[in-house]
């Protein structure tokens, strides 16, 4: 472990994200953002970055996953003991929720790379003797509780993780506010920025914002309304008191509820979407505000599977620090890509079988569909025509799923059952498994394995997505609706297929599930099937043009650039 003389040599980036996944057995993740988060910080480390990051510690994980044989999820507690991972530090920090002083304790553990580069993730923890019960559960569950636990735990991710880096004696040139959990360290650097009050005419001059948008960045990843942490000022008064007028606090959060984004936005210089489209989409959610896009990358040497990997070093040198080396996937010879990712598929399908039986093989076209089970992902659009994909697929196609619904999103813990549903109804002719517990692990097995990646999310709600990033990583082909970075990576035929009409929409949208599903069955009978079965050569050459065209673009490796050129840097 880094000591913290060394760390606090220099100015930090300090990254401040709700959940950190960088460690499958270390379940501070839930799914996408976390896991995003830990590949930007993996990244940083590769580059040297002078970056520290900040989450909670979730005692009892996320949730792990069961599935009973009728396909209803099942939420139990995750087991597992910072001590076993990670330093705790002797400094100790408070924060004030309902009027009553909470005592913070901090784990440290270290990401470092090969390159010499070394991130620091500081973890906020609760779980002390002198706090009452219920304070000490703050830090147990990630996105557990009810709405004021949330806005606690926000609380203690945006006010604590501020004070923790003063109290370490961290230097801070920005703060980057992984989307709006944390953007309650605004208010906190409002109050440590406070002008003199004999100074200024105005009692509300006394409160510096610009010196506060000078130094906060904001990364905004949901499109959709709900999405955006809303909370009433009644609540708040509650749990956090009136550290600044509410008045003031209303300016910057929203005359009705305390809009965790819009105080992000309101107090954050940099502003930017997680891909072009989401960009697009934000500017008109929340018009009048300069919305800039980064499009959202994958840490490449995590997320590229053992047989690739092997491949990339003997004829890509150098491409884990150095994923633009992609390009030149030219240079590997179609048979020792295709024994590579055969290797790969051969480790999924023994997998599946052996918690399974489902008697998968190697020979049948696989297609993965593996993310957080929610509606407007659309898990379940392959089935909207059963006799139509009997038609297409009976002995052609295999397919694998994954992913956890949120233990309260009904309608995604009904999609998972609808898939178990329509398994026992096409069983014999098309093969369906929905395997449970997704994790990282689980998550590298099924896009290196796999032969196509299908995604099939409600347009334009995909904010960026990034396993169709993994797994072009590892040669997947992606079959997918053009929503986030799929507008940007894709190219017909070429690095995969679209599915449904181009992308010209740029508010929410009605169902357009039939049109969607129409143009999966054709492209599936038409062009899918046929390539692998009966087009060889052709297929490897797109496996090579996904590795070439999107994996030497959509890795954290350039994003981490852009963001230090056009944010951190500014």
């Amino acid at each position: 472990m880094k000591g913290l003389h060394e760390l606090t040599v220099e100015p930090k980036i300090a990254y401040f994200s709700m959940e950190i996944g960088f460690r499958n057995d270390i379940p501070t993740y839930s799914g996408g953002l976390g896991v995003l988060a830990g590949d930007t910080i993996k990244s940083a480390a590769d580059l040297k970055l002078p970056m520290v990051a900040v989450t909670l510690i979730y005692r009892k994980g996320y949730f792990m996953q069961e599935i009973d044989s009728r396909g209803r999820q099942i939420e139990h507690p995750v087991v597992w003991n910072p001590a076993d991972h990670m330093a705790l530090l002797p400094q100790r920090i408070r924060v004030r929720i309902e009027g009553r002083d909470v005592s913070v304790q901090i784990w440290q553990y270290d990401i470092c790379s090969q390159t010499g580069g070394c991130v620091p993730i500081f973890f906020l923890d609760t779980d002390l003797p002198e706090n009452i019960q219920r304070d000490r559960e703050l830090t147990d569950s990630l996105y557990g509780g009810d709405e004021r636990y949330r806005l606690k735990q926000e609380l203690l991710l945006g006010v604590g993780g501020v004070r923790m880096l003063k109290a370490l004696g961290f230097q801070i040139k920005k703060y980057h506010m992984n989307e709006g959990h944390a953007s309650l360290l605004t208010i906190e650097l409002l109050t440590r920025y406070k002008r003199d009050i004999e100074t200024v005419w105005d009692e509300r001059a006394i409160w510096d914002t610009e010196k506060v948008k000078d130094i906060c960045v904001f990364t905004t990843h949901t499109p959709v309304e709900a999405g955006h942490d809303k909370f009433s000022y009644d609540l708040v008064r509650e749990v956090i008191g009136e550290v600044i007028p509410f008045d003031v606090m209303k300016e910057l959060a929203g005359p009705d509820k305390l809009n965790m984004t819009l105080l992000a936005m309101n107090l954050s210089k940099y502003i930017n979407g997680v891909a072009k489209k989401h960009g697009e989409v934000s500017k008109n959610l929340f018009p009048g505000y300069v919305i800039h896009a980064i499009t959202n990358g994958i840490h490449s040497f995590t997320w590229t599977c053992e047989s690739m990997a092997r491949l990339y070093d003997k004829y890509l040198p150098g491409w884990a620090n150095e994923p633009e080396l992609f390009v030149r996937v030219g240079k590997i010879p179609d048979e020792e890509i295709w024994n590579a990712h055969m290797e790969a598929k051969k480790k999924l399908i023994d997998y599946v079988n052996e918690k399974t039986g489902a008697g998968m093989d190697c020979d049948t076209l696989t297609i993965g569909f593996a993310r957080r089970a929610t509606s407007y992902k659309r898990a379940s659009l392959l089935f909207r025509d059963i006799d139509r994909l009997l038609k297409i697929g009976k002995g052609k196609l295999q397919l694998v799923y994954a992913g956890k619904a949120h233990p309260k999103d009904t309608d995604g813990k009904k999609n998972i059952e609808e898939i178990f549903r329509k398994s026992e109804q096409l069983k014999g002719a098309v093969k369906i498994i929905y395997l449970p517990g997704y994790d990282m692990g689980l998550a590298l097995k099924l896009v290196s394995g796999v032969d196509v990646w299908l995604n099939t999310p409600m347009r334009p709600r995909e904010a960026s997505g990034t396993s169709g990033m993994k797994a072009a990583h590892n040669g997947v082909i992606n079959f997918s609706v053009l929503d986030g970075w799929w507008i940007e990576g894709h190219i017909e035929g070429f690095t995969g297929w679209a599915i449904g009409p181009a992308p010209t929409e740029s508010t929410l949208t009605e169902s357009t599930d039939e049109m969607d599903a129409d143009d999966l069955y054709q492209k599936l009978e038409k062009q899918v099937i046929p390539t692998y079965y009966d087009q060889r050569h052709t297929w490897i050459r797109m496996m090579q043009n996904a590795i070439g065209k999107n994996a030497s673009y959509f890795n954290t490796h350039r994003m981490m650039r852009r963001y230090v050129t056009e944010a951190y840097i500014r």
